[in-house]
């Protein structure tokens, strides 16, 4: 099999970082707000359930997964021009593998551990990245 040669420029952790936090207010936050306010009764029966929680941050990373498969970004990373890509290939990954990326960054980032890699990496790959053989990467300038 050969190995694909292309070079790639690393996402720089601070636009990971703001796109994120992007993605958290124009995804995930409506899916809060839509499943306390609108499915549920409010922010006590919310709370109080242990089963909202978990069918929203699945839906959350059902829409990632999507975006990710589909056009290799989110708003969020759309907004500051990042992409994720196969490691070896360089191309969109499949919507299974987008969606086990989304298990390991929560994972990674409830160990804490995993999301502070690219600090001591050359090549500012997270953990989720490694495991799951996918690169994020600065999207070309268009001309």
């Amino acid at each position: 099999m050969k190995k694909n040669t292309q070079v790639f420029k690393h996402a720089p952790y601070p636009l990971k970082v703001k796109a994120l936090i992007t993605d958290m207010f124009m995804i995930y936050a409506p899916i809060l707000y839509i499943t306390t306010y609108v499915i549920m009764d409010g922010k006590e029966s919310f709370q109080s359930s242990q089963l909202a929680p978990l069918v929203a941050v699945t839906l959350y990373g059902v829409i990632y997964a999507l975006f990710i498969s589909k056009l290799a970004q989110t708003p969020g990373k759309k907004a500051y021009s990042l992409k994720i890509l196969d490691v070896n290939s360089g191309k969109n990954i499949s919507f299974i593998r987008a969606f086990l990326r989304f298990i390991v960054f929560l994972f990674s980032a409830t160990i804490v551990i995993g999301i502070f890699f690219p600090l001591y990496r050359k090549d500012k790959k997270s953990l989720h990245d490694i495991l799951c053989g996918t690169i994020e990467v600065v999207e070309k300038e268009r001309d």
